[in-house]
């Protein structure tokens, strides 16, 4: 077809398309029809415990009986071994590692890399997260051990002179706590997850996350300074001890036992050398070189012929104990002293693994339920605690190994537990001579990637600078405050940024586009032109209690008059022109008496039905200056919703607007329960209903009511 045809077809079908219809909002509910709301029996009938209904809750609490029957067990189960294999060899380390980051017993790591990660199985929704210890979640947890129970609390006299610390009666005071807060922790988070606020964890916003795990990392750092030098510090907690313990270690650098810097050193060297190397070759190896593992095995056999701790006075675990522990009940007492703490490590802990599995789930294409999640990570705290584990999170480096090994169902995650319980009970006890700067250098390292982190300010602060303020606040005030205050500050700091964000909106004005029906800001556009006698104003956010009023001054600034004077002005003439009214008046009667006393004259008397009320007094008939506009559309298209003080504040701006001859629209008017809801306070003639309109400027162009010829959108309130 020829373009020519084409254009003739294109006009053929636009004249016979029917015209579209205008509706008001009252209209608009009257051909929708809104349904009625739901009946209470029908409520009730939906929640009646059938079946179905039981065996969805089941098959919603238990995901493990929904897709473990439909197992594809050819094309997943090795894969599955293979990813169970690898990630269980990094659990091993890691659990060692963290415990001594988390101020524990080491077998405490693995009972945390055990338990948890078994019961995972049955609960979780993630097919690729790696629950397990996790390097924040640790440290979080050893600030906690260092100010409840710091070291001096269990000193004893040797030989009545020197005291050393009881590190028996020590750690099982730690263990106790630690695992009073974990069940705590578990509480917490299975309560959220059945009262559905899995939403909770929004509040965490992406830049406050990643600041404040940025600035664990460098707690952590820290906190391996001492392991890495061989020098014993004091344990700090509260606001600034980060600080101090630097302080302390700078001072004991003389101090520094050599064999474990160069032990240190050397493992670090080792396992970063080998994880570029993995990282490098990933499409190549079948698995990555498990490399932490071969450096403890070989630290391991070296430290024990060659005799390490005594000889150079290079720091060892010591003993590990075999075979599993019966459950013990946490001590309830400690429930008030440590709410607080707890409540932080749930929310963290969950902000990171439901962060890590939508990420999965969206690459791999499945759903993670993030209620189901928090009560799958509340369960596996819970009951871990009674069997002396602590606190659990995702590791994002295991997770990674465990979905590039060819991991694709919560199978890895059991075999991988299976390794470390082998280690349990066999193979534990064989890392007596394991030196502690390895498992500090094995935290040092795996640090790398959340100090990538940093990254984030050069992106932040060419996209978004509140952002970057929320990131930099954050990493801030946990370095400065400590992690559980600095996590309360970084919240309240990021509402801050909401609340401000909400009460110093964009505002414009809009105009039309040339020949189109789309409207832009003037001040951004140059194509877009105000309509002739119209002011079309737009906020960027909705309208409620703290920003109305600013709505308000920025709608008459942007209007180019000063309102506010212009109504003072038409009040002092309407006063004036009373008082010359008044004045004519008396004349008028004077000059009636004095007629009435001279000669007869015949005085026709208008009655009020004859006579004419006069009209009210125009700016132009005061002598004032007149807008240069006739009409106001307010677009709300951005209002989700108003508030009574909103209400208020718009019954002043319909009310001042009028004052000066001005009439007020509203575009993209909210649906009914807004504006509608608040009639009352309105204190309209007829319904908002019948005087709003759905349609933004372009749709309500052509409604009734607007004054012709003044080539603009939107209805007008009713007087108020």
């Amino acid at each position: 077809m020829k373009e020519g045809q084409v254009g003739m077809a294109a006009e053929m079908a636009l004249s016979h398309r029917a015209p579209r219809e205008v509706l008001s909002e009252a209209e608009l509910e009257e051909v929708a029809q809104r349904k009625p709301p739901a009946k209470p029996s029908v409520r009730l009938r939906k929640i009646r415990c059938t079946g179905s209904a039981a065996k969805s809750l089941l098959f919603r609490f238990l995901p493990f009986l929904y897709w473990l029957p439909r197992y594809p067990v050819k094309d997943w189960l090795l894969g599955d071994i293979t990813s169970g294999f690898s990630v269980g060899i990094m659990h091993l380390p890691q659990g060692l590692a963290y415990a001594l980051l988390a101020g524990l017993p080491p077998v405490t790591g693995l009972y945390s890399s055990f338990y948890p990660v078994f019961l995972y199985f049955f609960f979780g929704t993630s097919r690729h997260n790696s629950v397990g210890p996790f390097a924040v979640i640790s440290v979080m947890i050893g600030s906690l051990t260092e100010s409840l129970l710091p070291s001096e609390n269990f000193l004893e006299s040797v030989n009545g002179s020197n005291a050393t610390v009881n590190e028996a009666l020590r750690d099982a005071a730690r263990v106790e706590l630690v695992a009073t807060v974990t069940v705590l922790t578990g509480i917490f988070q299975v309560a959220l997850g059945l009262l559905q606020f899995g939403f909770v964890v929004t509040y965490l916003s992406d830049p406050l996350v990643r600041g404040y795990t940025t600035a664990a990392s460098v707690h952590v750092l820290v906190s391996q300074l001492k392991n890495v030098f061989g020098v014993s510090v004091g344990e700090y907690s509260g606001p600034l001890s980060l600080f101090e313990t630097v302080i302390e270690i700078c001072k004991k650098l003389p101090q520094t036992n050599v064999g474990t810097l160069v032990t240190a050193i050397i493992a670090m060297v080792a396992i970063f050398i080998v994880k570029e190397l993995n990282h490098k070759f990933a499409a190549k190896l079948p698995m990555p070189i498990p490399i932490e593992l071969i450096t403890i095995i070989i630290s391991t056999g070296i430290s024990y012929g060659v005799n390490l701790n005594d000889k150079f006075g290079i720091s060892v675990v010591g003993t590990i104990p075999s075979g599993l522990k019966p459950p013990v009940v946490p001590n309830f007492s400690y429930f008030g002293q440590v709410a607080g703490n707890a409540f932080a490590i749930a929310v963290v802990g969950y902000a990171i693994c439901i962060s890590l599995g939508k990420i999965f789930a969206l690459k791999h294409g499945y759903k993670v339920d993030s209620n189901q999640e928090l009560i799958a990570l509340g369960l596996c705290n819970f009951l871990g605690g009674f069997f002396q584990c602590f606190a659990i999170s995702c590791s994002m480096s295991r997770s990674l190994v465990q979905e590039t090994t060819g991991g694709n169902s919560q199978v890895a995650g059991v075999l991988s537990s299976l390794v470390i319980l082998v280690t349990i009970l066999k193979i534990g006890e064989l890392f007596y001579d394991l030196p502690k700067a390895i498992l500090a250098a094995i935290i040092i390292i795996n640090l790398k990637g959340m100090f990538k982190q940093f990254s984030d300010l050069s992106m932040l602060w060419k996209s978004n600078r509140v952002d970057l303020m929320v990131w930099i606040v954050t990493f801030v005030a946990t370095l400065l405050l400590n992690l559980d205050i600095g996590l309360a500050a970084s919240v309240a700091f990021g509402l801050l940024t909401v609340i401000f964000r909400t009460q110093l909106p964009h505002y414009s004005v809009l105009g039309r586009i040339s020949n189109t029906d789309v409207y832009r800001d003037v001040a951004e556009y140059e194509m877009a032109q105000e309509v002739p006698g119209v002011k079309i104003f737009r906020s960027s956010c909705t309208l409620y209690f703290a920003n109305v009023e600013l709505y308000a001054d920025a709608l008459k600034k942007k209007s180019g008059i000063n309102v506010d004077r212009l109504i003072q002005k038409k009040k002092k003439a309407l006063k004036k022109l009373k008082k010359q009214q008044k004045k004519a008046e008396k004349e008028k009667a004077k000059r009636k008496k004095n007629t009435e006393d001279g000669p007869g004259v015949a005085v026709i008397e208008l009655s009020a039905g004859e006579s004419s009320a006069p009209s009210e007094p125009t700016l132009r008939s005061l002598g004032l200056p007149q807008p240069s506009f006739h009409a106001v559309i307010l677009d709300f298209s951005s209002v989700s919703f108003v508030d009574t003080v909103s209400i208020k504040i718009l019954k002043n701006i319909f009310r001042d607007f009028r004052d000066i001859e001005v009439d007020v629209f509203i575009a993209s008017c909210p649906g009914e329960g807004d504006l509608q809801s608040h009639e009352p306070l309105m204190g309209m003639a007829t319904p908002p209903a019948h005087s709003c309109w759905p349609g933004g400027p372009s749709m309500v162009f052509q409604c009734p009511g607007f004054p012709q010829g003044m080539g603009a959108a939107g209805c007008p309130m009713d007087p108020i």
